[in-house]
Parts: structure tokens; sequence; C-alpha cells
């Protein structure tokens, strides 16, 4: 049975004792669930986080990390001291990094490889922009934009793979994927992973939905078939409304 789960992303947000004290709110009221609990901050807050939430159930993700383990690239985050620390997932190929960063399919390819190899889960994002979905194009990008990132990967290592689902047209702007949309795609997804790996493999990946997900529409989203909980933006930022859609 796959997993369902919840992420906040923090993005560029909260200083550190807010994030503290976010996560503390958090921890004090996570219901029992078989939901995972995740919470993706900023790269400075990573440490303090892991030590304060080792008791509880949440797990602590990074943003991203670099694709080499070590060197002289200045300003980045190696996946090996992301490991190093206790981290346990990193976001990887958010649409605005795809966007600012300018990141490709192929160098994620590369990031994924190295968070793989340090044990670090990878929550692998993807998704179209208004103007792929209007000119009909965004089933085919999608199938580029996983299979070129990772269907490099052995069979073996797709456990360690969190997919996530992003219309870019739905992010920071209100709009939101309908649930009918949401779970066409996601069902499109496990499709393109089950001609790739097989049905069983397809069947057990977790495919979470990110793009203006809150407190109002996260239960009929989650209720599809296909979708397996959420990645959560500007809600993951208060405790009630990140806690409310982990409810959901």
């Amino acid at each position: 049975m796959r997993k369902q789960l919840v992420v906040g992303n923090w993005k560029m947000n909260k200083n550190l004792q807010e994030g503290i004290d976010l996560c503390r709110s958090i921890m004090s009221q996570t219901p029992t669930s078989s939901r995972e609990l995740v919470l993706a901050a900023p790269f400075i807050h990573l440490t303090t986080l892991v030590e304060t939430s080792k008791t509880s159930n949440l797990k602590i993700a990074a943003q991203n990390c670099h694709q080499e383990l070590s060197g002289a690239y200045t300003g980045e985050v190696s996946a090996a001291m992301l490991a190093d620390i206790g981290v346990s997932y990193v976001i990887l190929g958010h649409s605005e990094r795809r966007t600012y960063q300018k990141e490709s399919n192929a160098l994620l390819a590369k990031k994924t490889d190295t968070a793989l190899a340090q044990n670090l889960k990878v929550i692998y994002c993807f998704g179209e922009t208004l103007q792929d979905r209007q000119s009909n194009r965004h089933f085919d990008l999608i199938k580029t934009q996983v299979t070129e990132g990772l269907f490099h990967l052995p069979s073996s290592a797709i456990k360690n793979i969190v997919l996530a689902y992003e219309p870019v047209w739905a992010i920071g702007t209100g709009e939101t994927a309908t649930s009918a949309q949401a779970q066409e795609m996601h069902t499109y997804i496990r499709k393109v992973l089950a001609a790739k790996y097989g049905e069983e493999i397809a069947e057990n990946t977790s495919i979470l939905y990110g793009g203006s997900c809150n407190p109002l529409n996260a239960k009929e989203l989650f209720n599809q078939t296909d979708v397996d909980g959420g990645l959560i933006g500007g809600a993951s930022l208060n405790s009630e409304d990140f806690l409310t859609i982990s409810k959901a």
C-alpha cells in the first residue's frame, strides 16, 4: 500500500525562531494518522528542526541540493551535508527552480542520483504551464519531465521517490486544478510509471498534488483515487491550516 504524505514547503519564509515555533505548534497538534507529515524548511533551519522534531513523527526535508557531493561550489549545499544532519527528504525540480534557476531534467537526474546515494528520499516535482495546457501539450511535457529525470533509475530505487505533480498555472495564483483534472493527470502519471516499471511499482509510488492546495479544497483533492497527499506552499506557513489539510 502506497504512503500518503503532506509536505509543507516553506520556501524562503520564516526566520529561525519562527520556524521552531511553527514546527512545535504542528508537533503539539499532529494527529495520529497513516499520513506522513514532512516540513521542507530553508537550509539554515534544518539542523535545529531535525533536533526539535526528533521525538515526533514529523520528517524534515530540504528544498534543494547540489548535484555534486563537495567541491568549489560557493553557496551550495550537498546531499551529503543534508544526510549528515539527519534530513529525511529533499525536494528536487520544484517549478520555481526550473523557472528561476533554469534547472533541466538532465540536471535533476544527476541531483536525484546524488541524493539517493546519500540515502535521502526524493520528492521529484514536475508540471505544466498554462500555455502548455492550453496548447494540449501537458501530457507530453509531464511524460518528458518524468522520463528524463527518473527513468534512468533501476526499479529498486523507485521506492525512495515521491512524485509531486504541480500545475505551474495553479501555484501561488489562487487557481487550483479541479479534482477531476488532478485525478486525470495522476492516473496518466501512474500509467507512464507502469509502462516503464510495471503495475506493482506504479501502484506503490506516492503521487502528491501541489498547486494552491488549501483547507477548503484538500478533502476533495485527497479523496481522488490516485492523489496520495499534497505538496503545500503558502498554507504550510500556518499550523492550523497545515494541520487541517493533513486531516483532510
